[in-house]
């Protein structure tokens, strides 16, 4: 599976390179690749990178046979994709939101030690917001803890909701497991 690891984020200079914008704030895996895939417009294209620069404030990426502002230019907003194993490995406590994706959001009753969560809904993606990522989140019209004016909208579709990804309303994240523990109910309100 491909993941995202970087963004196009315009043309630099005269002979085609292009500033680019980590997904992960990180660039040392970046600078170590020797090819990428550039995913725009549904559309995905393999590249040999030429090069790529640290100037202290930017990263700047020259693939071959992108050798004008005007070709970089057509690249803005261009997804950076790299096989799972030359991305960015996640340290103790960081996921990649490719795993959180699909996992169920689910509830204990009986708090942290319980055998028996309840699945309240799946997480579709994460977003950046202004405090910190949050999880978009289906609610499932099956949970049995959620009164049905939650789970629904007034169109009768299951209800999205965003859960502000921290330690007060997300406990135990098991990717293995395609779980993510909700701490706290009325968040989904």
């Amino acid at each position: 599976m491909d993941l995202t690891v970087a963004f196009v984020r315009g043309p630099h200079g005269l002979s085609g390179e292009f500033k680019i914008e980590s997904a992960s704030g990180r660039y040392e895996h970046i600078a170590q690749l020797e090819e990428v895939a550039l995913r725009q417009d549904g559309k995905t294209t393999l590249y040999k990178i030429e090069s790529v620069q640290d100037s202290g404030n930017a990263f700047y990426m020259k693939l071959a046979g992108i050798d004008s502002p005007e070709a970089a230019k057509k690249l803005n907003g261009a997804e950076l994709r790299v096989p799972r194993e030359k991305a960015l490995q996640p340290k103790e406590g960081e996921w990649l939101i490719e795993d959180l994706k699909n996992c169920n959001l689910v509830y204990c009753e009986n708090g942290l030690d319980s055998d028996a969560p309840i699945v309240v809904g799946s997480i579709t993606d994460v977003l950046e917001g202004g405090a910190g990522d949050l999880l978009e989140v289906v609610l499932s019209e099956s949970c049995p803890i959620l009164d049905d004016s939650v789970k629904k909208t007034s169109g009768g579709k299951p209800r999205t909701v965003l859960v502000p990804f921290n330690d007060t309303h997300v406990g135990k994240v098991d990717v293995a497991a395609k779980t993510v523990q909700l701490t706290h109910l009325w968040i989904l309100e």
